[in-house]
C-alpha cells in the first residue's frame, strides 16, 4: 500500500531496494494522455459495464432458477474461489509471463463464457449448473486476469502516473458500477437475461481491441522472472522481508473482513431498522457508489500514495461506519453512505498503488496476487461473522463493531510502522490549528536539546 512505514512516503528501513518512483506533477486525468493507457482505459470501461450487467442477470437468472438465496450465494463463492485457493500460483505465473498477450487470452476466455452462457439462456436450455460452470470458468480466468491487469498498469504508465492510473481505473469501475445494474435492470425486464450475457461477451471486443492496439515499443517492460522451482516461497519472503508491504496487506485484510460488509448491513438497515423495502437499499448502493467514485477521483487528483493518507483514510471509514450505525433517520444514513464510500475506495486506490510502486517489477505479479488474494479473501470470512454479529445484538452493533475494528487496526498498524521507522506522534499547532503527525525520533531529540 504505503510506500514506507511512516506518515508519509518515506520508504521502511530495510536493505531490500524499492523501483525509484520520480515525482512527477499529476493532474486528475494525466495518465490518460499516455496513448496504450487511453485504449486500456476505454477498453475497461466498456468491459467493466458488461461485467456489471452480467452479475445482476447471473444473480437474477439463478434466482428465478432455483428460487434459492443459497443458490445465489454458492454462484458467488464459485466465481471468487479460484482467487482465494490458486491467487499465489497465478501470481508466479503472471511474473513469468508477459502481460499484454496473458491479458488477450483470459479477456477471450472470459468473452467466451458470457457468450455460451448467452446462447444456453436465449434457446431455453439453461440449467443452474450451467450457471454455476460459467461462474467457476470467470473464476479461473480471473486467477490470472487479476494479477496480470493490475501488474500491467506500471508497464503502461511508468511508475510516475502509476497513483493516478490506479486510481482512474477505480473511478472506471465504479462509474460502471453505477451504470451497469441499470442497464441489466432494463435489459432484462425489456428482452431477458440472455441478452444481458450477449452484451457482456460482446463488450470484451472493446479491451481486447485496445490491448491489440497497443504499441509495443512505449510500454515499460519489466524483466520477466525465469521459470524455476521455490518461486512462489519467494515471493512470500519478500513480502515477509518488507515491512511496508506486508503490515499494509495486513490493514487491507481488516478493512476488507470488518469494514465491507455491506451487503449483509445495508438490507438490514433498509428492511429491519427502516422499513423502507428495496428502494431504500439500491439508494443506498447508489450513494456509496458515488462517494467511491468521487474517492477514486481524488486520489488520482492527489497523484502520490503516502501512508499518512491511507492510515487517515482507514480511520476516517471505521469512524464513519460507526457515526452511521447511531443515525437516527434513514436520510441521514443515506448520506452517510457518500463519505463511507469515498474513505473507502481511498483506502483501495492507496493500498494498490503504494503496493506496486513499492515493489520489485520482477515480483509484482506475485505481491499483487497476495493483496488481492487478502483483499477478496475478507468478504467470504466477515460476512458471517457479520451476519453472527448482527443476528445477536443487532444490525446497528454489527456496523458499529465493524468501524470500531477497522479503525482500531489503522491505528494500531500506524503505531507499528512508526516504530519500525524509528518515528514518534508529535501533536502541535500550525497556523492555528492543531497537527497530528509522526517525526523521527533524531529530530524531536535535537529539537529539544535546542
Amino acid at each position: 500500500m504505503s510506500s514506507g512505514p511512516g506518515a508519509d512516503s518515506a520508504p521502511a528501513p530495510t536493505t531490500h531496494d524499492s523501483p525509484p518512483v520520480p515525482e512527477r506533477r499529476s493532474t486528475m486525468f494525466s495518465s490518460l494522455r499516455i496513448r496504450n493507457y487511453r485504449l486500456f482505459f476505454l477498453g475497461q470501461a466498456v468491459s467493466n459495464t458488461g461485467t456489471w450487467m452480467q452479475r445482476i442477470a447471473q444473480d437474477w437468472l439463478v434466482l428465478s432458477l432455483t428460487g434459492s438465496a443459497t443458490a445465489v450465494g454458492i454462484t458467488t463463492a464459485l466465481q471468487f474461489l479460484p482467487m482465494l485457493l490458486l491467487g499465489l500460483y497465478g501470481g508466479v505465473l503472471v511474473d513469468r509471463l508477459p502481460k499484454r498477450p496473458t491479458l488477450i487470452v483470459t479477456q477471450s476466455a472470459m468473452a467466451l463464457t458470457g457468450i455460451a452462457l448467452a446462447a444456453l439462456t436465449l434457446t431455453g436450455h439453461v440449467q443452474v449448473w450451467h450457471v454455476y460452470l460459467a461462474a467457476l470458468f470467470v473464476g479461473l480466468a480471473t486467477v490470472l486476469d487479476n494479477p496480470a491487469r493490475q501488474s500491467f498498469v506500471s508497464e503502461m504508465v511508468g511508475p510516475g502516473q502509476l497513483q493516478n492510473a490506479v486510481s482512474l481505473n477505480s473511478a472506471n469501475f465504479q462509474s460502471a458500477r453505477l451504470v451497469g445494474p441499470a442497464v441489466a435492470g432494463l435489459m432484462i425486464t425489456g428482452v431477458g437475461t440472455g441478452w444481458a450475457f450477449l452484451a457482456n461477451g460482446l463488450s470484451f471486443v472493446a479491451p481486447i481491441t485496445g490491448l491489440l492496439l497497443m504499441r509495443a515499443r512505449e510500454l515499460h517492460v519489466v524483466e520477466r522472472a525465469p521459470r524455476r522451482k521455490g518461486q512462489l516461497r519467494e515471493g512470500l519472503q519478500y513480502v515477509a522481508g518488507r515491512p511496508d508491504l506486508i503490515w499494509t496487506i495486513v490493514l487491507a485484510g481488516f478493512v476488507s473482513t470488518f469494514g465491507f460488509n455491506f451487503p449483509v448491513f445495508l438490507s438490514a438497515f433498509a428492511d429491519d431498522v427502516f422499513d423502507a423495502g428495496a428502494g431504500s437499499y439500491s439508494l443506498f448502493n447508489t450513494l456509496m457508489a458515488v462517494g467511491s467514485l468521487a474517492g477514486a477521483l481524488l486520489a488520482a487528483r492527489r497523484g502520490t500514495a503516502r501512508m499518512r493518507v491511507l492510515i487517515a483514510g482507514a480511520v476516517a471509514f471505521g469512524t464513519m461506519e460507526i457515526v452511521a450505525a447511531v443515525a437516527p433517520s434513514m436520510w441521514l444514513f443515506a448520506v452517510l453512505m457518500v463519505p463511507i464510500g469515498m474513505f473507502g475506495m481511498t483506502v483501495n486506490v492507496t493500498a494498490n498503488s503504494s503496493i506496486q510502486m513499492g515493489t520489485d517489477p520482477s515480483m509484482r505479479g506475485r505481491v499483487m496476487a497476495l493483496y488481492m488474494m487478502v483483499f477478496m479473501g475478507g468478504a467470504p470470512i466477515g460476512a458471517p461473522i457479520a451476519g453472527w454479529v448482527t443476528d445477536a445484538y443487532g444490525v446497528r452493533a454489527g456496523l458499529a463493531s465493524g468501524g470500531a475494528v477497522t479503525a482500531a487496526a489503522a491505528v494500531a498498524v500506524a503505531l507499528v510502522l512508526a516504530r519500525l521507522g524509528g518515528l514518534r506522534l508529535a501533536v502541535g499547532w500550525c497556523h492555528g490549528h492543531p497537527k497530528v503527525r509522526f517525526v523521527p525520533r533524531e529530530r524531536e531529540r535535537l529539537a529539544t536539546a535546542a
